[in-house]
């Protein structure tokens, strides 16, 4: 009797862990020109979970997204997989604002200071997909009222703007 209560907790622990998991691997971005402070900004919104699971495996030990150290450790990350390159083919100057962490999501803001995109400008995301096969990022930009979407993976890692 004690090995098949054993065994009914494993199967219900494996069971609970699976539920727990998820498949579907997303995250979403808006970029949209400020014509206020005449700066474009940027806000992302990833998992919390995938975000700490990719920390974990990039730095081999457990994060707490609010803590000070973790928060530079996904800064590196975003810095080298998401950035914009001007239609001179130079990278733009992306600013880190900070980032918001709940329970189940995670912000980041940056911000282009005093500067509008142009068209032609060239947009790299690789954030979580070097890590998940299956993330998929959407990104809209935003500039006088039209907006432009653009969907990121393995396959597409960097796409024009019109």
């Amino acid at each position: 009797m004690k090995r098949w209560r054993l065994l009914a907790c494993a199967v219900l622990a494996c069971a609970s862990m699976a539920a727990g998991a998820h498949n579907f691997h997303m995250g979403i971005a808006d970029i949209s020109y400020n014509a206020a402070t005449g700066s474009t900004e940027v806000v992302h919104t990833y998992t919390g979970h995938d975000v700490e699971a990719l920390l974990t495996n990039l730095y081999q030990r457990q994060f707490d997204l609010g803590q000070e150290d973790s928060e530079a450790a996904l800064r590196r990350y975003v810095e080298k997989q998401f950035y914009l390159v001007g239609p001179d083919g130079k990278r733009l100057r992306l600013n880190w604002v900070g980032m918001k962490v709940n329970a189940d999501n995670v912000v980041i803001f940056q911000e282009i200071e005093r500067t509008r995109l142009a068209p032609a400008t060239r947009i790299h995301n690789q954030l979580l997909t070097d890590f998940l096969p299956s993330q998929r990022n959407t990104l809209n930009v935003q500039d006088s009222g039209s907006i432009q979407t653009l969907i990121f993976d393995r396959q597409n890692t960097e796409l024009p703007i019109r």
